[in-house]
């Protein structure tokens, strides 16, 4: 048979064929993803069975559920997430309903404000309500005494922040938004059918919401539930800053405790892992409930819903969103605003109180802050960059199906989802602080903590923008010679750009604001923004905690817009 002239079989004959590497590439991506994710729960579990000598033992699980040391804060971890879990429900789901359902004003300004609650690292509004909360010197305690005439120490404190509840308080409000996000999405996709028919037979709302569409979004509710309990009970800076000054403990600050010296890092392993298993447990929960919703779409897409009108109502409605978004936004923004200008932040918000003198002692006499600044933003830069690299390559291969072993890339990814930042942290240092690779002491093992926790977000992220392209166009990239890498480079990660940036700025900032896989691996040279945050409340300085504060937010929301920005400007 002969070619014609330009026949693309004759291109493609004459062409040499580039080498494949897609498969011996994919089984290094399962073998450094298994290293990242795998080798410290290895060296987790190892160390929970091995005692001083490195002879096995069971001495530490014993010790686990036996002394009361380690019970209680078991116990007190538990219940105070589960009493987080349930404050966020019934904050967030009828704050969920009055935005999705009804005619509240002002809808896309609360939606914004609930953003800033969920991108505000807690320890700042821990920090903030040590502030605002504290039982004599607190802000709101000043005030009540004021309007009450009695002074301190001579009456209970309105509020104590120092407290199990206080803990739970202010641990709630920086979980609430994922309630609201979860029972929000699910009334946006729930045809509204039903509760329009409902009251065409003349059900009053509140009875519509109550036998329609409260059924409907319990599966939502308790996946909520469950996030809200499993965030709460993997933090580490709220209970540290709230809790441990009562003398209470959660496992989070006490497997920090067991890391102070001389350390027993047998104990923090076997301690660790009960925070894993809940972990594990709750997220096939979460997915279970997920995976089977109380509600299904039949037909055509819904006609739309018809927003209910509240009428009278309107002032509490929008009282509930000023209490909580008040709590968890304005009070704690302006009170470390307020703290960063101020001379003594208990006293009066006078002329002759204000002052800049903490923003000069941060910036230009406080030797950390040069050498946080910059561990901070080389591990943010380097953990986004080679985070998104990474979970793009994964990705495409694991969800295009393209080799053997797909489906261990996509666990791997998955599985730091399951691992709480502190856990991972003592797996981390216990791997690294022995030959043959010794990282510790050094930003490379905080930089791999940071990698591996932000993992889950990212292969999210790429996955969700990798399923609005089509393979058909990867396809034809194949027919005409590439390998799949080169149609990965190529073709797929021009079209897949937004996300790729998006993915980069959330692993950013996610990298900037976290403390609870810092805490324990940081070292004299390798403090972060937040370690030194957290060290300078050993010593009370307020003002430069509250500059350092501002600065993270301002960096973060600097990010989210600019993540806004970009991808707008990619768009069009």
């Amino acid at each position: 048979m002969e070619l014609a002239v330009g026949d693309p079989a004759r291109s493609r004959a004459a062409r040499p064929r580039s080498i494949d590497w897609t498969v011996p590439f994919s089984m290094a991506m399962v073998l450094l993803l298994a290293a990242l994710v795998l080798l410290p729960m290895y060296w987790l579990f190892v160390t929970s069975l091995r005692d001083a000598a490195k002879d096995f033992t069971l001495e530490h699980y014993r010790q686990l559920f036996v002394d009361p040391s380690f019970l209680n804060p078991l116990l007190t971890t538990l219940w105070t997430s589960a009493a987080v879990g349930a404050l966020c429900v019934l904050a967030a789901a009828p704050m969920s309903w009055l935005v999705a359902r009804t005619d509240l004003p002002g809808k896309r300004t609360l939606r914004a404000l609930i953003l800033a609650s969920f991108v505000t690292p807690p320890f700042l509004g821990a920090f903030a309500w040590v502030l605002l909360g504290g039982p004599n010197a607190g802000l709101i305690n000043q005030w009540y005494y004021a309007l009450s005439g009695v002074k301190p120490f001579e009456a209970e404190p309105l509020l104590n922040i120092f407290s199990a509840g206080g803990m739970v308080f202010v641990m709630a409000l920086y979980t609430f938004p994922y309630v609201f996000t979860f029972v929000a999405n699910s009334l946006d996709v729930i045809p509204s059918e039903l509760e329009e028919a409902s009251a065409i037979l003349g059900a009053p709302a509140w009875r519509t919401a109550l036998h329609v569409t409260l059924p409907l979004v319990v599966p939502a509710m308790l996946a909520g539930f469950l996030i809200a309990f499993l965030q709460s009970m993997t933090l580490f800076g709220p209970p540290a800053i709230l809790a441990l000054p009562a003398g209470i403990n959660t496992m989070t600050t006490k497997i920090w405790s067991l890391f102070q010296y001389p350390p027993q890092l047998g104990l923090a392993a076997a301690v660790s892992l009960p925070l894993l298993v809940i972990t594990v447990l709750l997220l096939k929960a979460q997915a279970a409930i997920m995976g089977r919703r109380g509600y299904s779409v039949i037909g055509g897409k819904s006609t739309g819903s018809r927003l209910i009108r509240l009428g009278g109502w309107k002032i509490p409605a929008l009282a509930l969103f000023v209490f909580v978004l008040g709590c968890s936004i304005v009070l704690p923004y302006g009170v470390l605003l307020r703290t960063a200008f101020v001379k003594n932040w208990s006293g009066p918000l006078d002329f002759g109180n204000l002052t800049i003198e903490h923003w000069r002692f941060v910036f230009f006499e406080f030797s950390q802050t040069r050498l946080a600044f910059e561990n901070t933003f080389i591990l943010g830069i380097a953990a986004a960059t080679a985070g998104t690299v990474l979970v793009t390559t994964v990705a495409y291969l694991s969800l295009r199906q393209l080799v053997w072993g797909h489906r261990y890339l996509a666990f791997l990814a998955t599985a730091p989802v399951a691992i709480p930042g502190i856990v991972l942290a003592v797996g981390l240092f216990l791997s690294y602080t022995q030959p043959p690779l010794v990282l510790y002491g050094t930003l490379a093992i905080i930089f791999l903590a940071y990698m591996t926790k932000e993992l889950p977000v990212g292969y999210q992220q790429i996955g969700s923008s990798l399923k609005s392209v089509h393979p058909e166009l990867e396809d034809a990239s194949r027919i005409f010679g590439a390998t799949r890498l080169r149609t990965l480079v190529d073709i797929t990660a021009p079209l897949i750009r937004n996300g790729m940036i998006a993915t980069w700025m959330f692993i950013f900032i996610g990298s900037v604001r976290e403390l609870s896989a810092t805490i324990l691996l940081f070292t004299a040279n390798t403090k972060t923004i937040s370690v030194t945050m957290f060290d300078l409340r050993e010593s009370n300085d307020w003002g430069p905690i509250a500059v350092l504060s501002v600065t993270m937010l301002m960096i973060t929301f600097a990010m989210i817009k600019l993540i806004n920005l970009l991808t707008d400007r990619r768009m069009t």
